[in-house]
């Protein structure tokens, strides 16, 4: 998994790593130009510099502040200096107030071959934001704001250090005006700015370089937010597929979903479920919807959700039960809900229970069971976007998108179950736990059924892990394994939706291309 800290966290790790493992601010702040460095010259891949004027060198220009960002940016232009290259320092910023390591800096590079300027003319190849780093918390205003307007109308491959300026670096939030960076090279750990949005679309393409900051550093407790950066991580947390099994061995899933004339919610979270491993699934809609499911998706078992005995009998059945998929809001709707729940009421019946769609809007009419659900003792996913999540809060959708994992968070200390918030990023938060962060997929799976695919993806994986448990009791439940499910079901989902993509394109991917794109995933 990829570590994404806060800029607190960060400035934690950064006095570890230095007061007590006893590394030198120093030699993190050289390592940090090193690696900047190689980033430029793999911009200038294939222009060597050559000494006697027979090739003219690039120009380098780099825009510094005077805080440690800007230290980082003057060993930067040191180094490229003896390198070679043709290196501009532009200093923004009260020299007075600045750090010792600036001031060390400053003194260091006045033996080397750099010139500085008070206005950068329009003539570099590679421009370098070393303006302000990590940190910043206020609007960008008056000469940073002056300098970084200039800094983005100048031509000229663009290069961050750390964050790009202007980036809150905890939210991604634009303070005020930010530098639009083709690269940022940030040091130790990823700042989770330089992926949520609008952050990662000034960052451009993100180097996380180790500098000699890592987990050793994390002596009170390590990140509050991770990523999981490749399908194979997901799949890691999946059971192994036991030789010996049989259907029910890898888990036996439970849609309730589809109200009439609602039928692609329930075929698509069938085919989803199946294609990521489940065994078994049985979908409980509306009778109007019986042949064009069975049509769709021959191997799911179907059932009449209008009758009470059907929907006792298949919770007995079931390893894991979806509510919500197309399921309307109806007095029946309400009636199955309602049913899901109570059932879980028994000390006994600790079954796994995902709630999605409408099931979660008619959660949001209901305090009352709302109350009953987040009483219970067993593991419960919800997977609301942020529609849903605001009439489960009572937060507009312009306050939920100002953090949306801090209120994902409230929302699952509240119902006592696992969040997945589902938007450009999606977060999975449960109490206590970090927060996961999905940063795959592309704008090709915002689509219509999107959604129901996801359902039934979380729900095919932790069918397989609710089944394959080994524990002695027969409905015991690992307590992360909620969590871990909704974890590995949204990085899937992302990696399905990429694979879609790739073959239809963004404009033309349907969610049944994401449920078929499982099959291509290499599991």
């Amino acid at each position: 998994m990829r570590y994404l800290v806060t800029a607190e966290e960060m400035r934690r790790y950064d006095t570890n790593t230095i007061e007590k493992i006893g590394i030198p601010g120093m030699v993190l702040m050289e390592r940090a130009a090193l690696a900047a460095k190689e980033c430029v010259l793999k911009a200038l891949e294939g222009f060597v510099p050559c000494a006697g004027g027979r090739r003219r060198s690039p120009e380098i220009l780099v825009m510094a502040g005077v805080g440690n960002n800007g230290g980082d940016g003057l060993a930067l232009a040191r180094l490229l200096s003896e390198n070679g290259f043709s290196v501009t320092v532009w200093c923004v910023g009260d020299k007075s107030k600045a750090s010792e390591q600036w001031t060390c800096q400053r003194h260091i590079i006045e033996y080397y071959g750099v010139r500085f300027c008070d206005m950068p003319e329009e003539k570099y190849m590679v421009l370098v934001d070393a303006l302000f780093g990590v940190g910043l918390s206020r609007e960008v205003t008056g000469a940073y704001a002056d300098a970084v307007r200039r800094f983005n109308e100048l031509e000229g491959y663009k290069l961050a250090l750390d964050m790009p300026s202007g980036i809150c670096s905890d939210t991604g939030r634009v303070l005020g005006c930010a530098v639009r960076a083709d690269a940022t090279v940030t040091f130790g750990f990823g700042k989770r700015g330089l992926y949520l949005y609008p952050g990662c679309e000034c960052a451009g393409e993100v180097c996380v370089a180790d500098i000699g900051i890592t987990e050793r550093a994390f002596f009170d407790g390590p990140p509050g937010m991770f990523c999981l950066d490749e399908p194979e991580e997901a799949f890691a947390l999946l059971p192994g597929r036991q030789g010996a099994g049989n259907k029910a061995t890898f888990g036996k899933v439970l849609f309730i979903a589809g109200s009439a004339g609602m039928a692609g919610a329930a075929v698509l979270g069938a085919r989803a479920a199946y294609r990521s491993g489940a065994g078994m699934v049985k979908v409980l809609t509306d009778e109007q919807n019986r042949v064009i499911l069975q049509q769709a998706v021959p191997e799911a078992l179907y059932g009449n959700y209008a009758e009470d005995q059907e929907l006792e009998e298949s919770f007995s059945w079931a390893d894991v039960i979806v509510v919500g998929p197309g399921l309307g809001r109806s007095e029946r709707a309400k009636h199955c809900l309602r049913a899901a729940v109570e059932w879980g009421a028994d000390p006994d019946s600790v079954k796994p229970f995902v709630i999605d769609a409408d099931g979660l809007n008619l959660l949001a009419e209901d305090e009352e069971l709302q109350k009953q659900l987040a009483g219970q003792r067993r593991e419960v996913i919800l997977t609301p976007h942020v529609g849903e999540l605001s009439r489960l809060t009572g937060l507009s959708v312009a306050q939920l998108k100002e953090g949306l994992w801090q209120h994902a968070e409230a929302l699952a200390q509240r119902l006592n179950a696992v969040v997945a918030a589902k938007d450009a990023r999606t977060f999975v938060c449960g109490a206590g736990r970090p927060v996961c962060v999905n940063i795959h997929g592309s704008s090709g799976m915002a689509t219509a059924g999107s959604g129901d695919v996801l359902a039934g993806i979380i729900a095919g994986i932790w069918a397989q892990m609710y089944a394959g448990s080994e524990h002695e009791a027969e409905h015991e439940v690992c307590p992360d394994m909620a969590f871990w499910a909704a974890c590995a079901g949204v990085r899937l989902h992302a990696a399905a939706g990429d694979a879609a993509v790739a073959q239809k394109g963004e404009y033309g991917c349907m969610a049944g291309d994401i449920a078929e794109a499982l099959k291509i995933i290499k599991y």
